[in-house]
Order: C-alpha cells, then sequence, then structure tokens
C-alpha cells in the first residue's frame, strides 16, 4: 500500500475507505469496523447531524469509554465540517456540565452508562446501542464536503491552572503529522497492531491512535483496563505496537497473568504522559523483550514532540544515564528551553521552559483569546509550562513543572481545581495540593489543610467531601494537618517546600 496522501481527516477516511475497503480498522471484543464499514458509517453518521441542523463549525460531543463509535462520529462530523469535542466519562456531572456549558456541542452521543452525567436542559442526547443504531441516516453517501487543512476538527479538554476547563482545538494539519510520527518513529506501517489503552478523549488515545490507523493499520481498542485481559488482546490479535502510561506497564508487568501469555508478536511499547521509574522500565524491558520508546508531548501540540529512541535505552551500558530524558525533538519542529528570567534560551544544562514550534500546535484554546496569547506567542512558539534543561548532546531532561500539575496515572490534575472545592468545607482554612510518588500512579495527590480553629474535621471526612464534588483521580489520597502553610515574602505558598520531603532520593522519571 502506498503512503496515504490525504491532508483532512475526512480526506483520510475516505482514501482508505476506498484504497483498503476490507482490512480491519477498528476492532472492540468482538466488534470489527472495516475502512470500508468506518467510512461508510461515519458518512450515515454525517447525514444523521446534518438532519438535525448541524453544520460546518459546530460542535459534536461524545460521552463514552473506547469504541469504535468515537471514530465514526470523529470522521462523520469531519465530513460535514463539525468539530468533536471528546468528553472524559470519568469527570464528576458539575464538571462534565461546565465543558458542555463551554463548547455547547448541538449533539451528545452517550453511553447510556454516562448519560446522567449530562445536564438536563443541555444539548440534544443520542444514547449509544439501539438508539444510535436507529438514529444513524439509512443514506451512506458522502456529504461531499471539502474541508480544509486548517479547520478544527477536535477540541479536548483539560482543567484550566484557575480550575475552568480549556478546550485545546486542534485541525487536520495538527493531526496529519501523526502518521508521519508513526511510519518514522514508532515504526509502524499498514500491517501494523495497534493496542490503545488510553482514553479516546485523550491525545494519549485519539491522537496515539491515528499513527496506525493513519497509515491503513489495524486499531484495538481497550474499554477497561484489566490487565489479564489486556494481556490477552495482545495475544489474541498479534499486537505490534502500544502505547502505555507507566502505571499500565507496570500492571501488566506484575500480572500473574503474564507469565502464560505470549507477547512475542510486540515490537514497540511507546510510553509517557506521567512518571516513570527507572526500576519500573529496567523490569518491564526485560520481561517484554521489545524496543522502548520514550515520548513526551501534550494536547496542545497534538502528541509526541520529543522522542527517546529504542537504541537511546542501554541499560546497564555506557549511554544507562539516558533513560533519565526524554529524548530528542522530533526533526520536523523546533524546541527551545527558554530562561524566564531573561527571554533567551538557558544554556546548556539550563533550566527553563519548554516552547515548541511546529505545525503540531494548536491554534489556541475555544473562546480564551487571553490563554491563547498567553500560551502562543511571536514567532509561532508554544509556551508548555514544563520545565526542562538539555545537555550537551541535545537531549532534554524533565526538570519540573513550572505549572503546579500533577500528572497521576497519566491524568492531568490541576492543584487550584482541588483547592477551590477543599476551600468550600466549613472546617478548612487553608489549603495547598502538591503532588507526592506513587508506585502505582507515578503520582498522587497529597492537600498539605490548615483547620479553622476547633475544628476536629478528619482525613477521611475531606477526602469523602473533595470525592463527592470531583473526578476520583483528582482527589486526595493523603492529607496531611499542618498549623500553618510555608509563604514566601508576598505571601505565596511555597510549594516546593511542601514536596521536596516527599521527593528526595527518588530515581522517578517524569515525563
Amino acid at each position: 500500500m502506498s503512503t496515504p496522501s490525504a491532508t483532512t481527516l475526512a480526506g483520510l477516511v475516505r482514501e482508505l475507505g476506498a484504497t483498503r475497503p476490507d482490512a480491519p480498522a477498528v476492532t472492540l471484543g468482538d466488534t470489527t469496523r472495516t475502512f470500508g464499514d468506518l467510512d461508510a458509517r461515519s458518512s450515515r453518521v454525517a447525514r444523521a447531524l446534518q438532519a438535525v441542523g448541524v453544520a460546518a463549525g459546530d460542535r459534536v460531543g461524545v460521552l463514552d469509554k473506547n469504541a469504535p463509535t468515537f471514530y465514526e462520529v470523529v470522521f462523520g462530523a469531519a465530513k460535514i465540517g463539525a468539530v468533536t469535542v471528546g468528553l472524559n466519562f470519568r469527570l464528576a456531572a458539575p464538571e462534565v456540565a461546565a465543558i458542555v456549558a463551554d463548547a455547547a456541542p448541538r449533539v451528545v452521543v452517550v453511553d447510556p452508562e454516562f448519560a446522567h452525567l449530562l445536564p438536563a436542559d443541555g444539548p440534544t442526547v443520542v444514547q449509544l446501542g439501539e438508539e444510535y443504531e436507529a438514529w444513524l441516516s439509512d443514506d451512506a453517501s458522502d456529504p461531499g464536503h471539502e474541508p480544509e487543512p486548517d479547520d478544527v476538527v477536535l477540541q479536548l479538554y483539560s482543567s484550566g491552572t484557575t480550575g475552568n476547563p480549556k478546550g485545546a482545538m486542534l485541525t487536520s494539519a495538527n493531526l496529519m503529522w501523526t502518521p508521519r510520527m508513526g511510519r518514522e518513529f514508532y515504526g509502524m506501517g499498514p500491517d501494523t497492531v495497534n493496542l490503545v489503552p488510553s482514553p479516546l478523549f485523550h491525545i494519549g488515545g485519539t491522537g496515539y491512535s491515528l499513527t496506525a490507523l493513519g497509515q491503513g493499520g489495524h486499531t484495538v481498542l481497550v474499554r477497561d483496563m484489566d490487565p489479564a485481559a489486556v494481556l490477552g488482546l495482545i495475544e489474541r490479535h498479534r499486537v505490534t505496537h502500544t502505547f502505555l502510561v507507566p502505571a499500565v506497564v507496570q500492571m501488566l508487568a506484575e500480572s500473574p497473568a503474564l507469565a502464560g501469555t505470549d507477547t512475542s508478536s510486540l515490537q514497540r511499547i511507546a510510553y509517557g504522559a506521567a512518571p516513570m521509574g527507572e526500576t519500573q522500565l529496567l523490569k518491564a524491558i526485560a520481561l517484554f523483550g521489545c524496543d522502548f520508546m520514550g515520548v513526551y508531548g501534550m494536547t496542545e501540540t497534538a502528541g509526541t514532540v520529543v522522542c527517546l529512541a529504542p537504541e537511546d535505552h542501554d541499560p546497564g551500558g555506557p549511554r544507562a544515564h539516558l533513560l533519565r530524558s526524554v529524548g530528542k525533538p522530533l526533526p520536523w519542529l523546533d524546541v527551545r528551553v527558554v530562561d524566564p528570567a531573561t527571554g533567551e534560551d538557558a544554556p546548556v544544562g539550563g533550566v527553563g521552559e519548554i516552547w515548541v514550534r511546529s505545525g503540531q500546535n494548536t491554534v489556541g484554546y475555544w473562546g480564551q483569546p487571553g490563554l491563547t496569547a498567553e500560551t502562543l506567542v511571536e514567532g509561532g512558539w508554544l509556551r508548555t509550562g514544563d520545565a526542562a534543561y538539555f545537555d550537551g548532546e541535545g537531549y532534554l531532561y524533565m526538570h519540573d513543572r513550572i505549572k503546579d500539575m500533577v500528572v497521576s496515572g497519566g491524568e492531568n490534575v490541576y492543584p487550584a481545581e482541588v483547592e477551590n472545592v477543599l476551600y468550600a468545607h466549613p472546617d478548612v482554612l487553608e489549603a495547598a495540593v502538591i503532588g507526592v510518588p506513587s508506585d502505582r500512579w507515578g503520582e498522587t495527590v497529597k492537600a498539605v489543610v490548615v483547620r479553622r480553629p476547633g475544628s476536629g474535621v478528619t482525613q477521611p471526612d475531606l477526602i469523602a467531601f473533595v470525592r463527592d464534588r470531583l473526578a476520583h483521580y483528582k482527589c486526595p489520597t493523603s492529607i496531611d494537618f499542618a498549623d500553618e502553610l510555608p509563604r514566601n515574602a508576598s505571601g505565596k505558598v511555597l510549594k516546593k517546600v511542601l514536596r521536596e520531603p516527599f521527593w528526595v532520593g527518588s530515581t522517578r522519571k517524569v515525563n
């Protein structure tokens, strides 16, 4: 098969539907959609959306665990110029409502399991299953809309540092770098079988999956994280590639099912999106016996921008120190480390903020021109908010986060959002949220709380309070009580001081 020449998502599914109609595109359980199926069913979605008044530029939401229908909606919406909004099923109802209010989708396609998360007075809802199948148009003809590469096709959300939702807008031009990434760095092609456990509302799910799917390869979806079942998928489908957050790498490596599972088909495991311990990485390399590749990227860069290649994984060798690096920038983009004090490039070994200039960069945040202007600066650079340094060979080492974001099991948690909930408790005088090491999740959320005088509020009380209001992965797993919080002369809480005792001596690799 020749490399697809399409420049848009709509063009991609049309081209693959024509050139590989019978090849498997996406599998979940016993259901497989071929590229011909995906092309035809996405056209039926497009026609159904048109029938309820969805037009170019409108938003369409998807609230579900991983399923082939996500791609049907993404490609179907793209065929009429609409934008798919990935909604996080792990969020609490008020969080989903805030994103729905911000994105204002005309239609939300939802699994019945998560329908209760949607606001009652929200958009038109189509429930997956019989209702969705009946809603699909009987007309499978392509609507014929020809989008431009710079048209927005995907809007993915994460909470901002203030706790407010922010929707990063990605175009076809941003996402169509991903198949090239798959060819040149992931070692993929049309014969690839790619396992996708990361949720499709994340760039690590939908963006990563385009590495193989965009070349006509086969994508195998994981709906629920059961280590034994995932290992079974690898054996059953002869999976060749996957991207795993470190917590999942550890789950698979420690699963009793691994010893009895044939994983010899695996060619490459990419890992990233969360801290990775060197001991954990070395154990996985020994157990799986395939290539490992470290990656660094973010939603705003449509995925990977820095890669630690398999040949740079040299445990026990003279270049073993590179395992602490996230690698080198991809050749079609530019990465700087900028000293925030001077605005100039930091010297070798000097810590600064990572800036990226790339065709992968988001065009901005939906409805937030101020935040967009802070993030996308003169010269085409995107400010990541992450801190790092370059060594003399051009390898990038993560140092810390300029933003105080906690990455737990591949999920981004913004302390301000959690702190806002804690402050709503009547017995909380002050609160600071930090990330601390976790063997399972890389990092986990800890809160340090100053009680109001006379209060006897306990750790379980506060954890339960937060869990009623936020997704569980955002909630503190432990709470320390203090008489006061450390602050600098201007009154700012010194989170570095709070974090330091927990991270001293840690060899964990931060991505």
